[in-house]
């Protein structure tokens, strides 16, 4: 604890000098407005800003304080369009969009905002705790979790699914089969084997997240307003000056402090990502609170414990980049990349050879969920009053930001039509009512499940027993059995 505390007052001397307060600030303005944009989410906009960190001689850790600021200032970011637009900034921010934006359309656009920046703070803040106390355990528990395992999370995940969005479980599950076949278009990384690419040279690789996110949330959303404006129905929203309640904090301080666990632990496991983490804590919320059917109708618990989850999660990623050297995630493999360039090669001595990065960044971060909730909460107000735009206005402006945010990050023509195509996809899915973020969550999944699978194979020359040899496969197996029974048994009782 000793050795904590040093450290601890170590970064906070690198953290609180002026220079590096400046960069902690204008990394959180920028990475928020950068998340708002639909699409380009905190691994652009680190990925864009990180040779201009470089260019400018910034010292090693001044650099990397500011692109750590636009990690985090752009995953809230990212939720101003979802609540406001339904228009997802980045993955992370699919679940955001169940509930908040129906409080967002019911008048209450200030209050989710609110909400939203508060349920991110306290799930930031609280990752970066654990990861000040353990995260150089926690390293070591997410470096033994073999392939055999992150398929067995993968079908945990799979099984939450079932009860998490829609009143339809077969509704659910199909239209993550549908995003499970999405996810199988392009060439087989093993075979070389085309796979439904239907001759097209521009699938050969693949369709690319953005194009999935943009298409099915944000041309979706365009073409519905589209249809709303030809038949007369469209309306303008209501938007008063609902902010958040203290009640709604201490209310559901339980909830924020689950989601928080379930993202900083989802978070620190290499490759799984804030996407996975609100999938799991909203569908352990909904299971737990979400009897009355008020989920997806615009619960402020629907939004809280996504936010916090996904919050948690990239502090959570942070933990095996700097005590292992290997990313949590997209984003920090980035700032992995940052630190080699600065020719530190982070790992277990880092926190001895480099005091000033390691703790400096750490420090940085507590500074920067203060910074980001000081910077945020008063401009709630301002970013609900898009919505007094008149309607027929938003339709242009969810285009715009829908074409930009795509061809600025992949450049290719062709993915402008595939976003209008998975639009039309999209409209026609929300006519037969079903939810999109199964289907985005299915294509999310269905890579990582496939790949961990293919790797967990080679390992053991074919032999399928391997899924079931270590523990924690075992244990999540028996969650996600508990997962689907339970329901089911629930159920029984209550109509007895």
């Amino acid at each position: 604890m000793n050795e904590v505390l040093s450290g601890l007052a170590t970064g906070f001397g690198v953290a609180l000098d002026p220079f590096n307060l400046m960069l902690v600030s204008l990394g959180c303005i920028a990475g928020t407005l950068i998340g708002a944009l639909p699409g380009i989410g905190p691994i652009n906009g680190v990925a864009i800003l990180l040779p201009i960190a470089y260019g400018l001689g910034f010292p090693p850790e001044s650099a990397l304080i500011l692109l750590a600021g636009i990690y985090y200032g752009a995953e809230y970011g990212g939720r101003i369009s979802s609540i406001l637009l339904n228009v997802p900034g980045d993955s992370g921010a699919v679940m955001t969009t169940l509930d908040g934006n129906p409080m967002a359309r019911r008048g209450e656009a200030g209050r989710a905002l609110s909400l939203s920046a508060v349920a991110s703070f306290i799930g930031g803040t609280f990752a970066v705790i654990l990861m000040t106390l353990f995260g150089p355990i926690l390293s070591k528990f997410a470096v033994a979790f073999a392939p055999a395992d992150y398929v067995a999370l993968m079908v945990f995940a799979f099984a939450s699914l079932t009860s998490l969005v829609g009143s339809s479980p077969v509704k659910t599950l199909a239209g993550a089969m549908m995003g499970l076949m999405l996810a199988t278009i392009g060439v087989d990384a093993n075979t070389g084997v085309n796979r439904y690419t239907m001759g097209l040279p521009d699938l050969l690789a693949g369709i690319d997240f953005l194009i999935v996110v943009i298409g099915l949330f944000g041309m979706a959303e365009l073409f519905h307003l589209v249809e709303q404006q030809a038949v007369g129905k469209l309306k303008s929203l209501p938007v008063d000056n609902s902010f958040v309640r203290l009640a709604d904090i201490t209310g559901n301080g339980w909830t924020l402090l689950r989601s928080s666990v379930i993202g900083f632990v989802i978070g620190v496991l290499p490759g799984t990502g804030a996407s996975v983490a609100s999938a799991v804590a909203y569908g352990t919320e909904k299971r737990i609170n979400g009897g009355k059917g008020t989920f997806g109708n615009g619960d402020p618990r629907g939004l809280m414990a996504p936010e916090a989850a996904n919050n948690a999660a990239a502090g959570g990623a942070m933990v095996p980049m700097l005590t292992m050297g290997i990313p949590g995630s997209g984003t920090t493999a980035i700032l992995l990349g940052a630190l080699l360039m600065f020719n530190i090669t982070p790992g277990p001595l880092l926190f001895t050879q480099h005091p000033e990065i390691a703790w400096g960044l750490i420090a940085s971060m507590y500074i920067g969920n203060i910074a980001l909730l000081v910077i945020n909460l008063p401009l709630v107000g301002l970013f609900a009053r898009m919505l007094t735009l008149p309607q027929q206005y938003l339709t242009p402006l969810i285009a715009i930001l829908s074409f930009i945010g795509i061809y600025s990050i992949v450049g290719n023509p062709f993915d402008l039509f595939l976003i209008i195509a998975l639009g039309i996809f999209g409209w026609v899915l929300r006519k037969l009512d079903f939810s999109l973020a199964p289907v985005i969550l299915g294509f999310v999944l269905g890579g990582l499940f496939e790949n961990n699978l293919r790797r967990a194979l080679s390992i053991s020359g074919g032999d399928w027993s391997i899924l079931v040899q270590s523990w924690q496969s075992l244990l999540l197996y028996a969650l996600t059995a508990t997962v689907i029974v339970l329901p089911f048994l629930l159920a029984r009782r209550r109509a007895a």
